[in-house]
């Protein structure tokens, strides 16, 4: 039967619900029980036995067994499934006022349907744990069938797309989203007993700042004029800690016009911490402290399992510095070299490709990081220490010239976290936004113009501060061993689909 002849036959059920005075759409159902809380109170109930006790479900119809005057249906609510053990004698002793019940139950009912059902607990004599049902409703007809075998499906963009069927046929799935929700709590929590404000700023901005990053841009029809959607929330931040707020963060979506990829969304959850009075190295501190807390909060364990390897977060991490870490993977020391035309000849002579854009050894530097540590940093790892021309918000290196006081962390290859001690001096600031104007107007999307406001701000004088920024989602496949991005947001952005006329 094709999928319009099937969702034709539920579609006429449906109608005879209404034949029979009954909607096919109730307004609402008193639930007393979810069915885990059944599971767990109940478990040892022997098999055989019934409690007289009246509970109430409802959820979604999994699968249906119909035996003449006996049923057998897994309902499913957002904690798990339980069997309803449904005799046609007992149904119709307790709905008398409702001679064709049970045969409305057989006739009526579909995989998919949502249900409401009232009766006892009794384990069967096969050892399942049932409501063994007095009373039942049709809260909801479903017109259009779960597949068979959504696992087996090969277009795993259709899960993406049709996210309210994964969530129902696939369990883990609903876990995943659970977990995420744990963790941002966590993480809230985490700031929040620390002193923190969480405080929100805006979307909609007339500069684009605080990462290099190309913009969504829109319009506003009354004021007649381009916006951005941000792609950072730390400008702003900043500005918080010039008016006095010293310790502020926001957890909010960001968005930036990027390509997509297993670890790259554009839109994307990040949080963003401002500390006053303390430097980078403070800020690894915390990131340590938060990460493991989280994950011992949530998970139970400081071991996690992500795509077959073993990840350690039991502290302290590694803290390395970029110049170290190059080094050594490729045995080139950057930091001894004055002519730029000399590293680049050491860093081919070492294998490094696609160079010939790098127009300063410290992003010399940083492509050769990209090429040949990234993806070997496994375990956590603090890179910190970054070359001045790829930090542009950062406070210059206290005895390094050249180099500012940043980290990253990495787990699983991949970036986790950002922080620096941040660039105080407006002066500085004003060059560093000009050198990237200059970027921009050579052509460069993902480098803005001067944010004037900002540096007004900061002539206000920002306090010796540091800040950190951590996208959630990353964070959330790591703990949830989630491969791809799109795995931890619920609705994920996709082209549209094509019909096959097109």
């Amino acid at each position: 039967m094709s999928s319009d002849d099937l969702r034709a036959t539920r579609l006429e059920k449906a109608n005879q619900l209404r034949q029979q005075g009954l909607t096919p759409y109730a307004y609402r159902w008193e639930v007393s029980h979810h069915t885990a809380d059944l599971q767990t109170k109940y478990a040892d109930l022997p098999a055989g036995e019934e409690v007289e006790v009246d509970v109430s479900v409802a959820g979604r119809v999994m699968a249906r067994r119909v035996f003449g005057k006996l049923a057998f249906f897994t309902l499913q609510d957002e904690t798990g499934p339980i069997q309803l053990y449904l005799d046609k004698k007992t149904i119709e002793a307790s709905m008398s006022d409702d001679a064709t019940a049970f045969e409305r139950l057989k006739q009526l009912t579909d995989v998919g349907d949502i249900l409401g059902a009232r009766g006892t607990i009794k384990r069967t004599e096969k050892g399942e744990l049932s409501v063994y049902v007095r009373y039942f409703e049709i809260l909801t007809k479903s017109l259009l069938p779960l597949p068979d075998k959504w696992h087996g499906l090969t277009d795993v963009e259709k899960r993406y797309r049709q996210r309210y069927v994964d969530l129902i046929v696939n369990p883990e799935v609903r876990h995943t989203f659970r977990q995420r929700a744990l963790i941002t709590a966590a993480i809230r929590r985490f700031f929040d007993e620390r002193g923190f404000l969480e405080i929100e700023t805006p979307v909609l901005q007339t500069e684009a700042g605080g990462a290099d990053a190309r913009p969504f841009i829109t319009h506003h029809n009354t004021l007649e004029m381009d916006l951005y959607l941000r792609i950072a929330t730390e400008l702003h931040l900043k500005r918080l800690v010039v008016g006095g707020f010293e310790r502020v963060y926001e957890m909010g979506r960001i968005f930036r016009n990027e390509g997509i990829s297993t670890r790259h969304n554009p839109e994307f959850t990040s949080i963003e911490v401002y500390q006053a009075y303390g430097d980078y190295h403070d800020m690894m501190t915390t990131v340590e402290e938060l990460i493991t807390t989280v994950a011992q909060t949530v998970l139970g364990t400081l071991q996690v399992n992500y795509q077959g390897q073993t990840v350690d977060l039991s502290p302290p991490w590694r803290r390395i510095t970029m110049h170290e870490a190059v080094q050594e993977q490729t045995g080139i020391d950057f930091g001894q070299f004055t002519s730029l035309a000399e590293a680049k000849q050491a860093a081919k002579a070492a294998g490094l490709k696609e160079i010939e854009d790098c127009d300063s050894i410290g992003r010399l530097l940083n492509e050769a990081f990209e090429q040949t540590v990234e993806a070997t940093l496994i375990q956590p790892t603090f890179i910190t220490d970054y070359p001045v021309e790829i930090s542009p918000l950062a406070k210059p290196h206290r005895s390094k010239p050249g180099l500012v006081e940043r980290f990253e962390l990495f787990i699983v290859g991949r970036e986790t976290a950002n922080g620096f001690s941040e660039l105080t001096d407006p002066i500085d600031q004003r060059q560093r936004f000009e050198a990237q104007a200059a970027r921009k107007a050579a052509g460069d999307l993902e480098a803005h113009d001067i944010d004037e406001d900002f540096v007004t701000a900061l002539e206000y004088g920002l306090p010796p501060t540091v800040g950190m920024g951590m996208g959630i989602d990353r964070l959330v496949m790591l703990l949830c061993d989630c491969a791809s991005i799109r795995d931890v947001i619920a609705f994920p952005l996709l082209k549209p689909e094509v019909s096959s006329g097109e």
